[in-house]
């Protein structure tokens, strides 16, 4: 099973997104020399999912507050 793709990561800039090792920047693994894949987020904006048929599941929005201690 593929690890899920993150909507809107903190730090986009730090991660390669080309592929599912999600590969440090500074450690490329199968981009064989290659610069990072950037993240939908960088290019489009945060509701870069709300546009097109990326194929990614969202998540359900439930009614439910968090119970906090």
């Amino acid at each position: 099973m593929a690890k899920p793709f993150p909507l809107n990561p903190k730090h986009p800039e730090r991660i390669c997104w080309g592929c599912d090792r999600y590969c440090a920047t500074t450690a490329l693994a199968c981009g064989n020399g290659a610069d990072r894949t950037m993240h939908p987020a960088e290019m489009i904006g945060e509701d870069w999912y709300l546009h097109g048929d990326w194929g990614i599941e969202l998540p359900i929005a439930t009614d439910k507050v968090p119970q906090g201690n």
